[in-house]
């Protein structure tokens, strides 16, 4: 821990109120995780117990090595859909093999400074995946409401004024933690039938114990485990990344992201050894750890992990009987508050640049199709740098201007803007080849050359030139163009 974070556990430990937030909102999350947890564990085609443990020992492991406090990583729909055909073609044991790799894979890349290239993200593309996560949080609590007995609607129901009413009147406990108790109680004393977490899953009545996998240490079995080793790598940390720098808005701190990525590796590694799915950051959880119940420290993140394991190993008969509905409700919560509303309001939307919409939608679209918030990221990104490289190229103009007469004239042509391959491919067209006198001046002092196409492109354009018996003299170059052109100029076909 940094001096910054000792102390403020150091002064959430000396403060029953600091202290009361942060042991209620690991309960709360603990009670959340188990529903997830077990889903995850059915997407991956694994024992429920699997699951149980990996979200226990990631929980656990990221407390300690983690940059980001507060935040919560387990079990995640994401790496489950990852892992879930190596489950299926090869077993149990290579998926435990390739999550032993993908830790290594996220400490190495974290080494290499993987967590820089989260500056490339745009704002849009942040917007995006908040929202995008939202919609997916609230599509995957449809399920628990169709076909379902009529009591779970006005179950439902009450959990969501709990969870919304009761804030307004005290925030002494989290309101996630009395829509719970509240659902759970009235349903065993009034002895209905309704879902509930004990029909997910079996539920764990030991602990879990270290292990190796039991696959031929040989090249065939890197083979096999190595793409959904590096899938479950980068899938885990865009989205543990990404949630950290969400949880830094939402705190008005900053976290360490390079940590981070090595400490979710370490978490997987030794996820893997107790015989785990893997895992990364829970944005939902963690927004009801974060935001739902104002955790802020690294405690409520161990007590989530010990809580959970103590509530399916010791008092897994009571966790059993709290009704889904109760569940349903937190989540639906943490998807409306999730959402960023002013993102879609009229007045945003005719403000905002279209391209920067178009970046936001193609985000949200793109996750919600794909279930998977790596891909739509991916994509958003993408769609931001064709607009972005669209956009910059329309700034770059060519000015032409005719000095002196007859033998001495000279065309100059003075160009605008910043020369990279989307602005450079049509620069080859924007001079009067035939009309120009024998002496040409490109005057590049208010550009820039970036890459190899504009230096081909300039050539292309003297060599035209040539070919007309007309001298062409480019100037104005700053060091770093003059550099890469000596580096290139006439090398290029």
């Amino acid at each position: 821990m940094t001096p910054e974070e000792r102390q403020s556990v150091l002064r959430t430990l000396r403060s029953p109120k600091l202290l009361k937030t942060e042991v209620l909102a690991g309960l709360v999350v603990a009670l959340a995780l188990i529903p997830e947890a077990l889903a995850f564990s059915v997407i991956a085609g694994v024992d429920p117990r699997i699951g149980l443990f990996s979200a226990f020992t990631m929980a656990v492991t990221i407390s300690f090595l983690g940059g980001r406090p507060a935040m919560i990583s387990a079990a995640t729909g994401a790496v489950a859909l990852v892992i879930a055909p190596l489950v299926a073609s090869h077993g149990v044991q290579y998926m435990i093999a390739a999550v032993l790799l993908a830790g290594v894979f996220q400490v190495l890349l974290a080494l290499l400074g993987v967590a820089k290239l989260l500056r490339f993200i745009p704002r849009q593309v942040m917007v995006g995946f908040v929202n995008a996560l939202a919609i997916l949080i609230f599509i995957a609590q449809v399920p628990e409401l169709l076909g379902v007995p009529w009591l779970v609607y006005p179950l439902t129901a009450l959990g969501l004024l709990i969870v919304f009413g009761l804030p307004r009147l005290t925030t002494a406990v989290p309101a996630s933690l009395v829509a719970i108790v509240v659902i759970t109680a009235i349903t065993v004393a009034a002895s209905v039938t309704v879902p509930t977490v004990g029909d997910k899953g079996e539920l764990p009545d030991s602990l879990p114990s270290l292990l190796l996998p039991d696959v031929p240490f040989s090249l065939a079995t890197l083979e096999v485990i190595f793409p959904y080793a590096l899938a479950v790598a980068f899938v885990g940390l865009l989205e543990s990344l990404m949630t950290a720098k969400l949880v830094d808005d939402v705190t008005d701190t900053r976290s360490n992201k390079t940590r981070e990525a090595w400490g979710q590796g370490a978490a997987n590694l030794v996820t893997g050894f107790f015989g785990g799915m893997g895992g990364c950051a829970m944005i939902g959880q963690t927004m009801i750890n974060v935001k739902g119940s104002g955790a802020r420290t690294r405690i409520s993140t161990f007590l989530a992990g010990v809580f959970l394991l103590l509530l399916v190993v010791v008092l897994g008969d009571v966790v059993a009987l709290i009704p889904m509905a109760a569940l349903v409700a937190v989540m639906i919560f943490v998807a409306v508050t999730s959402f960023d509303w002013h993102s879609i309001r009229p007045s945003t939307l005719k403000m905002m640049p279209k391209s920067e919409t178009a970046v936001m939608l193609a985000t949200v679209a793109v996750t919600v199709w794909t279930n998977n918030l790596a891909s739509g990221v991916g994509v958003g990104v993408l769609v931001a740098m064709v607009l972005f490289a669209r956009r910059v190229a329309h700034f770059v103009t060519v000015d032409r201007t005719l000095t002196g007469s007859d033998a001495e004239a000279t065309a100059v042509y003075t160009v605008n803007g910043e020369l990279f391959f989307a602005s450079s491919n049509d620069l080859y067209s924007q001079f009067e080849y035939v009309l120009d006198p024998p002496n040409v001046v490109i005057d590049l002092s208010a550009s820039h050359v970036w890459d190899a196409s504009t230096v081909a492109a300039l050539d292309a354009v003297t060599e035209k030139y040539r070919r007309r018996g007309t001298e062409v003299r480019i100037t104005g170059l700053n060091e770093a163009s003059v550099q890469i052109r000596q580096r290139m100029a006439g090398k290029l076909p």
